[in-house]
């Protein structure tokens, strides 16, 4: 085939979203188990769903003993800045922020908090701060993988672990498609809608013992939301780490979520949706390295996000739109411009739920339209 012919096979699934992610291959809403609609989160069996929510989170992600999983309301950012609102203010902090969400934990953190020993580490897009300079006295927040820029951290080597402040990890296009080293990690957020392909609107709080104490034994000095409370009589509120939430939940997307994760026990657990997501890594990377126009936003290879894989072309930024508008009329990919304060380029989801043959099927499009919006 010439680099302008028109491809004939397009991905069976085009929806390579960087938000709400992709379904999970064969899902079907009328499989999901609706037995608790129209009941209350609070009735035995709305309990039982949340409760599950929670413990095969735990299970699944193997989370080291003493470690709590809770669902809290407004996604990841909810996540977030319920913890950020709550722990903070005790230690200096350090937040390490190179694309557009850590930036936003670092506004609230500025502007809202208005912490007085802050110390901020920033990179462009595609490069990551200088992670060393964390100072294990201090807190820590940082996202695992800039789902906005396509860069990860490579590894937890970094975080001490003698360290006496606590590591806040935005994690949400992390969790489940990347190894994650728990011991390390004092407090992770995840919402549905990414790497599982859940639904939008609930997030996911991991504690680990260590933030637990410092819930029970510091009160910070600003007003608190009750949604954000977490604590009662200077204790943990333990029914949020159980499936008592704070705020009422959607059952519905209760029940999507525990279909996903029963999704991926099947598929053979954690290790199977991480293996699947890397090799959808490394079918784009062989395009890249392949075509001279193409390019990782990510500068270090060993940096490269496998999930949010985002890619620079050697185009004008009106010709890279013309691309996501072509692809899009031609029913071959959904969302995949580059997020609105990123460079101009490609965002293609790369996650568990996509299928390397989809991914496949795509590639030649990409020859395709950039031959097209060259001419």
């Amino acid at each position: 085939m010439t680099v302008n012919q028109r491809p004939t096979i397009k991905p069976n699934n085009p929806n390579f979203s960087s938000g709400p992610c992709s379904k999970r291959p064969g899902y079907d809403v009328n499989n999901l188990d609706i037995a608790t609609l129209g009941r209350s989160h609070r009735s035995s069996v709305g309990k039982l769903a949340l409760g599950r929510a929670c413990s095969d989170t735990a299970e699944i992600l193997g989370l080291p003993e003493g470690y709590r999983v809770g669902v809290v309301p407004a996604s990841d950012t909810g996540a977030v800045e319920m913890i950020m609102w709550s722990v903070l203010g005790q230690r200096p902090v350090d937040i390490f922020a190179w694309e557009s969400f850590g930036s936003g934990w670092l506004t609230d953190a500025t502007k809202q908090l208005k912490l007085a020993e802050l110390n901020s580490y920033t990179a462009d897009y595609g490069l990551l701060p200088d992670m060393s300079q964390a100072n294990p006295d201090h807190d820590c927040i940082f996202t695992w993988n800039g789902t906005t820029a396509g860069v990860k951290v490579p590894n937890a080597d970094w975080i001490s672990d003698e360290r006496t402040g606590l590591t806040i990890c935005d994690a949400t296009s992390a969790v489940f498609a990347m190894d994650m080293p728990w011991e390390k990690l004092d407090v992770v957020t995840y919402s549905w809608q990414k790497v599982l392909g859940g639904e939008g609107g609930h997030g996911m709080l991991i504690l680990s013992p260590r933030a637990v104490e410092r819930l029970e034994n510091y009160t910070p000095p600003w007003p608190m939301p009750k949604i954000f409370r977490m604590t009662k009589g200077g204790k943990l509120i333990e029914g949020i780490f159980r499936g008592e939430t704070i705020n009422t939940p959607s059952m519905l997307c209760v029940a999507d979520y525990l279909d996903a994760l029963d999704w991926v026990r099947s598929m053979g657990g954690l290790p199977a949706a991480v293996a699947k997501s890397e090799a959808n890594l490394d079918v784009i990377k062989g395009f890249v390295e392949s075509r001279p126009w193409a390019h990782f936003l990510a500068q270090d290879p060993d940096q490269i996000s496998n999930t949010s894989v985002c890619l620079t072309l050697d185009l004008e930024a009106d010709q890279v739109k013309k691309i996501v508008k072509l692809l899009d009329a031609e029913g071959v990919a959904y969302d995949i411009g580059a997020y609105r304060d990123a460079p101009a380029g490609l965002r293609i989801w790369c996650g568990a739920t996509v299928e390397a043959t989809d991914v496949q099927a795509l590639l030649p499009w990409l020859d395709w339209a950039h031959a097209e919006v060259s001419q």
